[in-house]
């Protein structure tokens, strides 16, 4: 596995900088790349890099961090991604991988700031993080390696669809019925129907 220079890569270009926008979306951009930096092209992390930034600053800077300090946040984000990537058994998976660990570490920083500089109870009500979707609930409730073995388990199309939109804060329907043929109207439902099936082999799993 080509990880010699997987920190130097991270290092010099995870800076939190909002970068140019890929085509494709960034979730499928992000597998590629990684995909094929564990497959030896080494080059392809500084595409993962590039590709994750925007996404990873937008996280960042929804918790209303000063732009010094989201930038801290984005590299501690990278930094714990070098010491942990190994993990991600699945490459659909490191989108998610980045963005919930990307909002936790802004959360930590949130909470961090909150403690040592005393405001009003009615000023920290803007910071706080919004209730977590279910998707993100099962993210962080759960191992990586739990959840994409039991997303495995689904019928292909329902983990497709999941792949695409499981972890995109703000999915295009249009662009998905696209991209998977679906009509727009049942892309809801049918996410929803293939959500209820993922917590079904979840509880299976021991995990509720």
């Amino acid at each position: 596995m080509p990880q010699p220079d997987l920190h130097a890569t991270v290092v010099s270009m995870g800076h939190g900088e909002p970068g140019e926008a890929s085509a494709r979306p960034a979730y499928a951009v992000a597998a590629d790349a990684f995909r094929s930096w564990l497959d030896g092209d080494r080059g392809s992390m500084s595409r993962l890099v590039q590709t994750m930034n925007p996404v990873l600053w937008h996280v960042v800077r929804a918790h209303r961090l000063d732009e010094s300090t989201a930038k801290d946040v984005v590299q501690e984000t990278w930094a714990k991604f070098v010491r942990g990537y190994a993990s991600i058994d699945d490459p659909a998976a490191v989108y998610a991988w980045l963005t919930v660990t990307a909002r936790r570490e802004a959360w930590r920083t949130v909470k961090k700031l909150d403690h040592s500089t005393p405001v009003e109870t009615i000023d920290l009500e803007p910071r706080l993080e919004a209730a977590p979707s279910a998707e993100d609930a099962a993210v962080r409730r759960i191992s990586d390696a739990v959840l994409w073995r039991s997303v495995d388990t689904l019928s292909e199309r329902c983990q497709r669809l999941l792949r695409i939109v499981a972890f995109d804060e703000r999915p295009d329907y249009h662009r998905i019925a696209a991209e998977t043929g679906m009509p727009v109207g049942s892309i809801g439902p049918t996410r929803s129907r293939c959500l209820d099936r993922l917590r079904t082999v979840l509880k299976a799993e021991g995990i509720r």
